[in-house]
């Protein structure tokens, strides 16, 4: 398929609050948090954070899973940085930690892994261009595997 496409529909409720209709996967709320809106849904920030971090837990499997590694329970964390550039609120860094949930002992091919799986982040690799973008993994002992910053 070449240059595929997608489609996300979102309707006003009330205020600032909106659906977001995913189509065939539902649809959610999000809402901007007080004083703007009433903070009753993730904000379009937070769903970028949770993007970012959910593309690149993706590619992590995704690259240990290539060369035939059990990766385990991947769990991430991400934390943005607000700045205001020219007088407006922009995201200017965010930050994710994945965690595998096995030892980095047992998965195989782990400094191939490790260097490439950002490269397969559709998402990381295309707000990389405005925002910062560090990221660290962790396996399932707490031992610190990469960091790119």
């Amino acid at each position: 398929m070449e240059n595929p496409t997608f489609e996300v529909k979102l309707e006003l409720i009330d205020t600032y609050k909106f659906t977001v209709d995913f189509g065939d996967f539902g649809a959610i709320t999000t809402d901007e948090p007080a004083p703007l809106g009433g903070g009753e849904g993730p904000n379009p920030s937070r769903l970028l954070a949770a993007s970012v971090a959910n593309c690149l837990a993706a590619s992590l499997m995704f690259a240990v899973r290539k060369f035939k590694g059990d990766p385990g329970q991947v769990a991430a964390t991400v934390k943005g940085g607000l700045e205001r550039v020219d007088g407006r609120w922009r995201i200017t860094q965010m930050a994710v930690e994945l965690h595998l949930g096995n030892a980095s002992a047992s998965i195989a091919n782990l400094d191939r892994v490790l260097s490439q799986f950002e490269d397969f982040c559709v998402v990381t690799q295309s707000v990389r261009a405005g925002i910062e973008v560090d990221v660290r993994v962790f396996d399932s002992e707490g031992a610190e595997l990469s960091t790119t910053e």
